[in-house]
Order: C-alpha cells, then structure tokens, then sequence
C-alpha cells in the first residue's frame, strides 16, 4: 500500500496526520501538488511537484495508482476515478469514498456546480474543524489497520 494526497488544498493537519501514520506504519507517502511543499525529512515520504493547470495534480495521481493504495482527496472526480479502479479514496474530513456511495457524491456535486453557474450562491463546505480532524485521523486508522492485516 502506499499513499497518495492531493496535497494542494489538503489541510495542514491532515498533512501532519498523515506524516506520523506514514512513519508509524511505515508505508510511503506521496504529496502531489503544483506548488513546492515543506515535508520532514523521510526515506518514506516525497513530494511530487506538477505543472499548474486544471486537473494536473489529479492526473499524475490516476496515473500512478494501484489497487490497494489509498488516495486522499477532496475532489470528488478524482475519487470516482481511483475508486473504480480498485483504489481506497478518503477525504480530508474522513469521509470513506466507496463504489457505493461516490454516484451520489458525483450527483451532489454535479447539481451543486450547475447551480453556481446560474448564479446561485450556496457558500461553501463548513469550517474544518477537531472532529473532521478526528474523523480522518479515526478513518485512516482502520484503514492502515486492515491493510497491515490483509
């Protein structure tokens, strides 16, 4: 198993999170994003750095996947992608994407953007906050769990 994060807008919490199971279970993290990131020093941990544009960072992470690692993301395109192809996808507030409910998440978001686009205002998800800090850390750990028995 290894990790991958859509690390441009994954909080900095989750990173941290993410750096100490990485070292704890020993399993390699990989940050992708289009800009330079500031990681501790680790043989099991590296940054991936792409071009800017649209989906860039996303593509690198469908590309290099396999079955059995994780994704962490919050883009839910990205998340139908790996999770059809036999990849576990989590997001930054522990949600569990799965090849049963990541339809309704892709419909949800489809609406939300069609309304955006004839101008209604929606606001956007809530504040993050201790318990989606919880929920992930919580989330991530059954998952290294069942992957370290498996």
């Amino acid at each position: 198993m290894r990790i991958w994060v859509d690390a441009d807008a994954c909080p900095a919490v989750i990173k941290d999170i993410l750096y100490r199971a990485a070292e704890r279970v020993r399993v390699e993290l990989t940050l992708v994003a289009n800009q330079p990131l500031k990681v501790p020093r680790s043989r099991l941990i590296r940054t991936v750095r792409v071009a800017s544009g649209f989906d860039v960072a996303d593509r690198h992470i469908a590309e290099n996947v396999e079955p059995g690692d994780l994704v962490v993301t919050a883009d839910i395109p990205l998340a139908a992608e790996v999770v059809a192809n036999g990849v576990a996808a989590l997001n930054p507030r522990g949600e569990l994407y799965t090849v049963e409910n990541i339809g309704e998440r892709l419909a949800i978001r489809d609406m939300m953007d069609e309304l955006r686009a004839s101008g209604a205002s929606g606001g956007g998800p809530p504040t993050f906050n201790q318990r989606d800090r919880q929920a992930f850390a919580n989330a991530l750990d059954r998952l290294l769990a069942r992957a370290e028995c498996g």
